[in-house]
Order: structure tokens, then C-alpha cells, then sequence
């Protein structure tokens, strides 16, 4: 492994970043411990990358404690491959940009414990939930043809985020940083005295009146549970509550503003309040030697209510900053799943030869509840609901991949992944108006390992992904649009290995898309069109050395020269929020007692929308702007002292240099965080 900041333990290819997400077995048998039976993505066994025909990347509980990250999105900008935009230091929703795919678009799938958590895949909004960071044990990214064994938007590919099952005991964490940020965190779990049952809870509470006034207050609960039913069989819970109210909108700071280094808050009364319940029950079944079931029922709720004042454009002009009215509306979005997933993984000898197959089946419901609420200022919470909509999809999806081990150096991998939906919309307030549609997708694909010497190993794959139309796509003007789900082949092949202290890996990547969803069709009674094509194509490089007396230095490398539009107005163009290099360095130290690690990030210059236009406004432009965002780059330092076994301090320095940066353009201009500090501890009982 080669994450950044942190070394994995010395293992054959294991210390490797590449690996396909393993099928889902039982590894928590580790230890002679009851687990809690998610469905794993990775897998922790020793030759569980081996095995595998694609890149990931782990990022484990050692390295996030070091690089105390304040969001999801700050532990993966350090990741090759992925362009992380936030639009603030939580990054309340995500923003991710996987190799070369704009990371303003959502085409790759997020999943916490093997489980989908972004509000509408179907029926669209997938950035309106983000696992907090606090519950996060370890994160997975996938990048290769072993998407398939997940969907749908697999195209960039697949984050995992497993969350925490807390020791016996209970662990007390807390934090204290710059904006006057306050965070405290409780671990708490304990087991039967036979070892077969547990219960545990993660709870967390964090203020802060945010960089540039931004505040929120946020809480994060989740509680897990488990028992042994038998000798073969688990059962595990998982309930969670998340409540967010963030003072944060659309709007940023507009040019002269951001020139002259302002750093107020552009929308000071705009709110995004959000709020999530979820349900997990897990069930895990060794049928013999040979044969594993998992199944997880799953069920959440998501509310995001956003509130936004409506704006004086000529006042604003003159003004030189955002001047607003006194009504605003209400973008008020609920989002209720319920889906059933379950994993079959048998062990078998078909024409004499080791074979490993998984087939599995999903079902699924999502619907959504949007309303637009004019509200005024004296009564900024209640008004007229002048636009009311509910969407749904349901979906099905089967697949089946086997692994054969042809020699003891080349194992092949076929798989096939079959999605079919139906969406449908209802508008209430025009008479409860209707449209439906559906699709079905068949997507193969097949790879391959090879070994070239013990310590390194060949690996490759090619496949078909797909990211559905959205419902308002799908269904533009309550009319069915005839759309296919947006297609892309995608192909990949590296090389990782371990010689001596140095770990590496490279691997070359080329996605080509042929029917994006673009507006305009040559029927005049449609107006979406599967006419859209594009091009990604690059390269990502790891290094790990072993420096020796408790230090490392590991570093990656992105570079996406084409990632372009192939048709269509802008054919020529780049994709907006897909630089053509990002990159990361790290020094680290690791000792007895001492760990620390002085890390740099690089991400280059791109474009805020697909006109490439390169000056940004220098007025109160409306809609979502564009520019060329310069590249920058930011350097952090962490560390942590460990006075016993019970007590750990930590603190960070963040931006040490102070570095002014554009991190996103939407409503004007998204000022990345200014230099911060944070200091905090983790005590044991």
C-alpha cells in the first residue's frame, strides 16, 4: 500500500495500491473476534491484492488519525486520480473528479460499508449527503473493471468509506482549531464475555464559525451491533443520524473582492440544512467451505432544505459585492431509499482449474419530494410552494464475474453487470401531471493478472460502465426523452510491485464515452439527445521508499492530457474541473512514540465550465460562471505524540504558507481555506 501519509506493514504486493474490490467474505473472523458482517470492498487478507485486476487505493485508521483530515474530501485530494473541489473545509456535500471526469458532475459511486449513501442515483442530486469523517475507520477507492460488481456510476469509479466498530472501552477524542472550532468525539463498544456478541457507538459533535464566517453545527451518531445466530451465520445493525445546519450557498466572493484578499462571508443569511437517518441489517452465511452468502437490507432518509436570498443585480454591480432582496426561496428536497443487496461467492474446480465466482442481485427504490418555497425575510422559513415534484426509480441489477487461475501466473476475470430501471415524475402543481421511462444496460467486461517476478506483478482490464439520465433529464418537460444511460468503455493497464524498500505502481487509463446526454435532438418533439462524446486518457504514478531510521517518503503523480469533448459546440474543449496534472509528496516520520509528516498537494490550473472561456467575471454575473482557476499548491504539516497507551496529542498546521487559491467557481468565486491550526488529543479509559 502507498497512502499518503502513512506506510503499510511489509508484504509481498500487498504494499501495492491496486486491487479490484474483493468479493465480500467474511475477513472479520480475523482475531477469533465476532465481526460485524458488512459487505467488505477490499478485503485484508495477504494476497487480497494479488488477486486483483484493477487499482485501489487504502487509506487506513493509522494514516487518517495522522493527517486528521476535516472532511472526506480532504483525505482524498491525496489520492492519484482524484480532483477533490470543495466548497468548504467539511465539504458538506461532495465534489469529486476521478481521472479526468469533471468532478462538477457525479459519475462515480459513493458507498459507505459496501452500502450507496448519496440521496438519488437514479432520480439524481447525488452530492446532498457526505459521510462525516468522524465515523470513518478506513476508505477504499476503486479505479478498474471491478466496478462492476457495483452500480451504477461507475465510470470514475468506486469510494468505499467502512466506518468504525469501536474496541472495548470507550475512546474520547476531541479538537480545537482555528474559526473557533470545537469538536468532540465518543467511541464506546463492548462484547459478551463468550465473544460473540457486540454493541458500539460513534458519536460526534462539531461548531465552528468556519473560514470566512462560514458556520455550521453538526452532530453524527452511529450505532452498531451484532451477535453470532450460529456457527455459520452473523447478524449485524447499523443505525445512523446526521444533522447539518450550514451557513453556506452558491454565492462566492465576486472578482475585485477576491483580489483585494476579502474574506467575509458573500451570503451571510443562506442556509443548507440537512439532516439523514439510515438503517442497515447485514446478514452473513458460510453455507460450507466453499460457499458464502451476504445480504444487507438497507433503508435511509435524507431532508436538505436550501434556503437562498434573491439578489439585486444592478445594486450588486455597483456595489461590487453580492446585494440582496428581502425574499429568498427554498430549495427543499427529501429522499427516502429502500434496497435489498445480497452476494453469493462459491469456491469451485470447473475444468480442473482454482475458480473464484460471486454472483449477486440488488433491488431498489429511491423517491424524492421537492418543493420551491418564496419565502420574505420576516418570515424566512414559511411561504408559497409554487413548485412541487416527486421522482422515483426503481431498479434491478444482477451480476456474475469468475476469477480462473489459468497458470500460477495468469488469472483471468469475465464479468457481466445488467442494471434496468423505470423513473417516473409527478408534478403536483400542474395537476399532477406524469411521465415514465425506463432502460436496461448490459455492461461486460473482463480482466486480468499476471505475475513477472515474485515481487511484481502485470495487471489489467476493460469494461463497460455506465451513469443513468437524471429524472428532470430523462423526463424534460414531462415528456419521455428516450435516453440511454450515458456509456462509456473504459480500459486500463499497470504494474505495481515491491523492490527492496522502494513500492511503485503505474498505470495508464483511457475512457472513451459515445453517447453523453446533450441538449437538442433531431426529432423537434425531444429536446435530449444521446449525441455527446468525450475523451479521457492518462496516467498515474505511486512511489513508496523506505528511507530508513523511521522515515518515508511517499509521492504520487496524475497526468490527464486529453480529457476533452469530441462533439457537439464545445468539441475541442477541456472537460471544466479536470486539470491535467495533480500530484502529492510526503515526508514521513514514524517512531516510538513521535509520528509526523510534512505533505504537499498540487493541482492544476482548470476550467469552470465547458466554454474554456478564461478570464472570470468581473461583475454580478448570473448563472454558473466560468474561468481558468490558476493551479496552486498547498503544503500541511501533522503530528502526533503518544504518551501511553491511553493518551495520544495531536496537532496541525494547514496551508502553512499561507496560500490564497480558488478552489471552484459557481456564483462567484470559492476562496480555498487560509492558513489554520488545530491541537487536539485522544484519550483511552
Amino acid at each position: 500500500m502507498n497512502t499518503m501519509p502513512s506506510r503499510p506493514p511489509k508484504r509481498v504486493l500487498t504494499l501495492a495500491v491496486a486491487a479490484i474490490l474483493l468479493p465480500s467474505g467474511l475477513a472479520a473472523q480475523e482475531g477469533g473476534e465476532f465481526p460485524m458482517p458488512v459487505i467488505e470492498v477490499i478485503g485484508k487478507s495477504d494476497d487480497a491484492v494479488s488477486r486483483q485486476t484493477g487499482s485501489v487505493v487504502l487509506i487506513d485508521r493509522e494514516a487518517l488519525e495522522l493527517i486528521q483530515p476535516l472532511s472526506t474530501d480532504d483525505a482524498l485530494r491525496r489520492v492519484a486520480g482524484i480532483n477533490a473541489t470543495t466548497e468548504d473545509e467539511t465539504a458538506i456535500v461532495a465534489n469529486l473528479g476521478i481521472r479526468g471526469l469533471s468532478a462538477s458532475e457525479s459519475k462515480s459511486l459513493i458507498l459507505e460499508d459496501g452500502v450507496p449513501v448519496a440521496p438519488g442515483l437514479f432520480i439524481g442530486n447525488e452530492r446532498y449527503f457526505n459521510p462525516r469523517i468522524q465515523r470513518v475507520e478506513r476508505i477504499e477507492v476503486l479505479k478498474g473493471s471491478a466496478s462492476l460488481r457495483y452500480g451504477p456510476s461507475t465510470i470514475g469509479g468506486v469510494v468505499n468509506y467502512q466506518t468504525k466498530t469501536p474496541d472495548d472501552g470507550v475512546l474520547l477524542s476531541g479538537r480545537l482549531g482555528s474559526f473557533d472550532t470545537r469538536e468532540a468525539s465518543l467511541e464506546a463498544g463492548g462484547r459478551s464475555a463468550s465473544g460473540d456478541a457486540f454493541a458500539g457507538l460513534v458519536a460526534t459533535r462539531a461548531e465552528s464559525d468556519g473560514f470566512m464566517d462560514k458556520d455550521y453545527e453538526m452532530t453524527d451518531i452511529l450505532v452498531k451491533s451484532g451477535m453470532a445466530l450460529s456457527d455459520s451465520q452473523e447478524v449485524g445493525v447499523k443505525f445512523s443520524w446526521y444533522e447539518n445546519d450550514a451557513n453556506i450557498s452558491y454565492r462566492g466572493l465576486l472578482l475585485g473582492d477576491y483580489e483585494a484578499g476579502a474574506t467575509y462571508n458573500p451570503a451571510p443569511d443562506d442556509y443548507f440544512l440537512t439532516d439523514r437517518v439510515a438503517f442497515d441489517l447485514n446478514h452473513a452465511w458460510r453455507i460450507n467451505d466453499n460457499a458464502r452468502l451476504q445480504t444487507v437490507a438497507y433503508w435511509s432518509e435524507v431532508s436538505r432544505d436550501y434556503w437562498r436570498y434573491n439578489v439585486d443585480t444592478a445594486a450588486s454591480n455597483e456595489a461590487g459585492r453580492w446585494v440582496y432582496t428581502d425574499t429568498l426561496t427554498g430549495n427543499n428536497r427529501s429522499f427516502e431509499r429502500l434496497g435489498l443487496e445480497t452476494r453469493l461467492q462459491l469456491d469451485h474446480q470447473l475444468f480442473g482449474l482454482e475458480n473464484a465466482a460471486e454472483i449477486g442481485f440488488r433491488v431498489m427504490s429511491e423517491e424524492s419530494d421537492d418543493t420551491r418555497i418564496r419565502a420574505t425575510r420576516d418570515a424566512d422559513r414559511t411561504g408559497i410552494n409554487d413548485r412541487h415534484i416527486v421522482d422515483s426509480a426503481d431498479s434491478i441489477a444482477v451480476h456474475v464475474q469468475n476469477r480462473t487461475e489459468l497458470t500460477q501466473r495468469l488469472a483471468v476475470t469475465p464479468g457481466l453487470r445488467i442494471e434496468s430501471y423505470e423513473q417516473k415524475r409527478r408534478v403536483l402543481t400542474e395537476n399532477n401531471a406524469s411521465a415514465k421511462t425506463s432502460n436496461t444496460e448490459l455492461l461486460p467486461g473482463v480482466g486480468a493478472t499476471f505475475e513477472l517476478t515474485p515481487t511484481a506483478q502485470l495487471y489489467g482490464g476493460l469494461y463497460r460502465a455506465f451513469s443513468p439520465a437524471a429524472n428532470g433529464v430523462a423526463l424534460d418537460g414531462l415528456t419521455d426523452q428516450s435516453l440511454d444511460g450515458e456509456r462509456s468503455n473504459n480500459y486500463e493497464v499497470g504494474i505495481r510491485g515491491l523492490q527492496g524498500k522502494l513500492s511503485y505502481e503505474v498505470a495508464a487509463f483511457y475512457m472513451d464515452f459515445d453517447n453523453q446526454v446533450v441538449t437538442g435532438n433531431s426529432d423537434p418533439n425531444l429536446s435530449q439527445s444521446n449525441a455527446g462524446e468525450t475523451v479521457h486518457k492518462g496516467m498515474e504514478l505511486i512511489l513508496g521508499y523506505e528511507l530508513g531510521a523511521g522515515f518515508s517518503v511517499d509521492a504520487n503523480a496524475t497526468w490527464v492530457p486529453e480529457s476533452d469533448f469530441q462533439t457537439g459546440e464545445f468539441a475541442g474543449n477541456r472537460l471544466p474541473y479536470a486539470p491535467e496534472h495533480l500530484a502529492n509528496l510526503a515526508l514521513n516520520y514514524r517512531g516510538s512514540q513521535w509520528n509526523a509528516a510534512l505533505t504537499a498537494h498540487y493541482r492544476g490550473s482548470q476550467f469552470g465550465d465547458a466554454s474554456n472561456q478564461v478570464d472570470i467575471p468581473d461583475n454580478a454575473a448570473g448563472g454558473i460562471w466560468g474561468g481558468k482557476m490558476p493551479s496552486y499548491t498547498l503544503l500541511d504539516f501533522m503530528a502526533e505524540y503518544e504518551f501511553s497507551s491511553s493518551l495520544t496529542v495531536f496537532g496541525a498546521v494547514k496551508n502553512l504558507t499561507d496560500e490564497r487559491y480558488i478552489t471552484g467557481l459557481r456564483q462567484g468565486i470559492y476562496v480555498g481555506p487560509e492558513r489554520s491550526f488545530e491541537i487536539g488529543a485522544r484519550f483511552r479509559l
